[in-house]
């Protein structure tokens, strides 16, 4: 997850959401027209949320997956094994990437697509790369290892037990999962947005067609008692498939965590997903504050490790998605 910092010209973004809990629903009760329902549509299949738990433990246990670093290297090799595992046709979008202090950075973006023949499409992502530095305000050593278990490894560990389902419940729509590189490699005091999710910019400048009709991005979806309010840029660029997702986690009974309440407005990869890629996404985020300073206390700090995940959370993250993939199929969202 970037810095996701609030910059001065953020600011007024926020107003526009509202920073602070809104009484009044950002949901409307408009439902957007849905497609016809299908006949013999497949049924959702369950998460396992022991699996998803497991590949984020596989992730931390590499290191911080910090561009070139070997860790970086080892968990790019290790999701590709999966990914391949998993039936998906996997593409390795290499690219280098220019830091904000000079860096070259070695980077790939991995992309695996289940039912590449169809034009219909869903975009699921999530980053895989991890913060270099402990530099979060409430982190008194500067010393201290990132090790990015919920930011990073949580969003990937859900859309690695989503891609093992598809494999086996490949649904009637195309759906491309995009782990995306060098996304929290970026300049936190006084930086530019720009200096983030270079992964997501190079991606959205580079999407594989046909380009999916909308996405999914999950960044920080594995601590206990998350809260995921409605993100600012996903309600502005997104608001028909926020929507259906909160309403159909409502129904499913996971409304303790998608609250149906306005968060902050976020620069994450899916900030240039829907401004430079033009693929209306929506972030499901962790946002317990309502504040300028939105995260959990672990972000950015050497506590963001297993302690923090709890299967219950990935539970919900991972069902409400397999449920919109599946049910968007089916022409029942």
């Amino acid at each position: 997850m970037t810095i996701k910092h609030v910059t001065l010209s953020l600011l007024l973004a926020l107003l526009t959401f509202g920073c602070q809990p809104d009484p009044a629903p950002p949901i409307s009760d408009t439902a957007p027209a849905t497609p016809p329902v299908k006949k013999d549509a497949k049924p959702v299949p369950k998460f396992d949320r022991d699996s998803a738990y497991a590949y984020v433990e596989q992730q931390v246990n590499f290191g911080p997956r910090v561009v070139n670093t070997e860790a970086h290297r080892q968990t790019r090799a290790w999701l590709v094994e999966k990914l391949n595992e998993f039936g998906a046709e996997v593409i390795e979008q290499e690219f280098v990437a220019k830091a904000f202090d000079g860096t070259q950075l070695q980077s790939t973006n991995i992309i695996a697509r289940y039912a590449p023949e169809l034009q219909d499409r869903i975009l699921l992502a999530a980053h895989w790369d991890t913060r270099p530095w402990a530099d979060s305000e409430l982190e008194d050593d500067p010393s201290a290892v990132v090790n990015g278990a919920d930011d990073g490894a949580s969003g990937v560990g859900v859309l690695l037990e989503v891609a093992r389902q598809l494999g086996l419940n490949t649904p009637d729509i195309g759906v491309d999962i995009v782990l995306l590189d060098a996304e929290d490699y970026g300049k936190s005091d006084g930086g530019s947005r720009n200096s983030y999710a270079l992964g997501a910019q190079h991606y959205s400048k580079n999407i594989i067609q046909p380009k999916p009709r909308f996405g999914i991005l999950l960044d920080m979806v594995g601590a206990r008692d998350a809260r995921f309010a409605v993100e600012g840029y996903s309600e502005r660029y997104a608001p028909d498939v926020v929507r259906k997702v909160w309403r159909l986690a409502d129904g499913m009974g996971y409304g303790s965590y998608f609250v149906n309440e306005r968060g902050n407005a976020i620069t994450d990869d899916h900030y240039y997903l829907n401004t430079m890629g033009g693929i209306p996404t929506i972030d499901i985020i962790n946002l317990p504050n309502a504040s300028d300073s939105p995260f959990p206390d672990h972000w950015h700090t050497g506590n963001d490790n297993m302690d923090v995940i709890d299967k219950r959370t990935l539970r919900a993250a991972g069902q409400v998605v397999l449920a919109t993939v599946f049910r968007e199929a089916a022409g029942t969202l």
